[in-house]
């Protein structure tokens, strides 16, 4: 059974991880190689336009599976074997989500438990059902966040924040995340991809080239100089200004209608 479903309507993909059984468990399965293989689909669809990723059941993500970890205790899995196997595995999440171009939205409907957290900081905005919540907890099983949680998290909630979750392990609910702004929003269980779909409409009605450059310059932003970064920018900004869509936007503006985008 496929780890995600995919359901595309227009320029929106919703990206649902449906394996309720396993609590859409990110290890032990295909998980790693499906996110790859769809932001590497996604890449070369210049159609997508926007992503909502959530997940089945009661349950976001609950990040590793803990029974699978048991086999690390076998001797023949060496440190140096375990290294390259999460630089292979779940490292690859990150790697493939984090630095893919297309506007990501989570819709988290439930916990989002250590690199199930790590998952939603992945994407670009987060909103949350009043069900979720959210833990950076792999103090707790004996480990550290292995997939990138510990650069990821204090982007998102800033260091003390992140510090205080991933030392204690302890979860904290949506209120307490809108609060710390690691969530944008927080809505009933049964608004919640409602409310995420409107959302990815506003989003999917603007040029989608431009969207995918001003993702990347947000990225960026987060790691350039300001020197570097304008450098960037006034590259973006002239071949946005030859795109079919800013022609178009511009003439719309000055006739007083609205535009339509190729």
């Amino acid at each position: 059974m496929a780890f995600l479903t995919i359901e595309r309507d227009g320029a929106i993909l919703t990206v649902t991880m449906n394996q309720p059984e396993t609590r859409n468990a990110l290890t032990g399965n295909t998980a790693v190689q499906e996110f790859v293989q769809m932001c590497d689909d996604v890449r070369k669809d210049a159609g997508v336009k926007v992503i909502i990723l959530t997940g089945a059941g009661p349950i976001f993500s609950s990040g590793g599976n803990v029974k699978d970890m048991k086999r690390f205790f076998d001797d023949a899995l060496t440190p140096d074997l375990i290294r390259e196997e999460y630089r292979q595995g779940i490292q690859r999440i990150p790697q493939a989500l984090y630095n893919l171009d297309v506007p990501v939205i989570c819709a988290v409907n439930g916990p989002a438990i250590g690199a199930g957290l790590d998952l939603t900081c992945m994407c670009d905005i987060r909103i949350a059902a009043e069900t979720a919540t959210f833990a950076e907890s792999f103090v707790r099983v004996g480990i550290v966040p292995g997939d990138g949680g510990a650069w990821l998290l204090p982007r998102a909630v800033g260091m003390a924040k992140a510090a205080e979750m991933a030392f204690t392990g302890e979860a904290i609910d949506a209120q307490e995340a809108l609060a710390c702004g690691l969530v944008s929003r927080v809505v009933p269980a049964g608004e919640l991809l409602p409310t995420a779909r409107a959302l990815a409409e506003k989003i999917a009605a603007n040029p989608g080239a431009v969207m995918r450059m001003t993702k990347r310059l947000l990225r960026e932003g987060q790691l350039a100089t300001l020197d570097s970064l304008l450098e960037l920018s006034a590259g973006c900004q002239a071949i946005a200004h030859k795109t079919a869509d800013h022609r178009e936007a511009v003439t719309a503006f000055i006739e007083k209608r609205a535009p339509r985008f190729q």
